[in-house]
């Protein structure tokens, strides 16, 4: 389901190497994350979103300036301004948190995010729109894991430390589709075949 060591290490050295090249603000913020691997994005929308206290959902420059700096991502003043005036279509002096993070995942074909899309609706057996503890019974097994082998996490426990691996919001036990596709966004950039992409999913879900 997440992407393998090797993948993460082949995305990690791929991303790194085209970073030498890039000048797009926008690539440079995605190749960086990816740099940490598949999760890179998901993480960096972690950091904003702690930063989201009133919950409005957007961000203004200082913010943005913040949350990259606070998540480790070292860019040069100059290109971090190009990049929110890039972003900020509307002029406002906000940025949409949503918006963003979709500008942020690396491009994927239809045919991928439709396979993503199948998953989620799949988990998400109440329809709500929304993936929980408990639409994930009887989807996902844990009668082999460890922890529940062993007697030491039962298996509410272990769906939610599952669910948690999707949420890039506050571990709220709530996975929506676009923290889904976010998650998966970092996979699919891990994966150059459409073919293994296509595979990896539906071993990985059933469908």
């Amino acid at each position: 389901m997440a992407a393998t060591g090797r993948k993460n290490q082949e995305l990690i050295a791929k991303s790194k190497q085209a970073l030498k090249t890039c000048k797009d603000p926008l690539e440079m913020l995605r190749l960086k994350c990816l740099e940490r691997g598949a999760s890179g994005i998901k993480g960096l929308g972690r950091t904003f979103k702690i930063m989201d206290d009133d919950e409005s959902h957007s961000l203004d420059f200082k913010e943005f300036k913040k949350g990259i700096r606070d998540y480790g991502l070292l860019m040069e003043d100059e290109v971090i301004k190009e990049l929110f005036v890039q972003l900020d279509k509307d002029g406002s002096g906000q940025l949409d948190f949503d918006e963003f993070l979709k500008a942020l995942r690396p491009p994927m074909s239809n045919a991928r995010k439709t396979l993503i899309n199948q998953a989620f609706m799949k988990l998400d057996r109440s329809g709500d729109g929304v993936i929980t503890v408990e639409d994930l019974k009887g989807v996902y097994n844990v009668s082999k894991h460890p922890k529940y082998l062993n007697g030491e996490w039962t298996e509410e426990r272990c769906l939610r430390v599952f669910l948690d691996s999707f949420d890039s919001n506050d571990k709220d036990g709530k996975v929506t589709n676009d923290e889904f596709l976010n998650y998966y966004s970092g996979v699919s950039a891990s994966i150059d075949s459409d073919a293994y992409f296509d595979l990896m999913m539906r071993n990985a879900w059933k469908i």
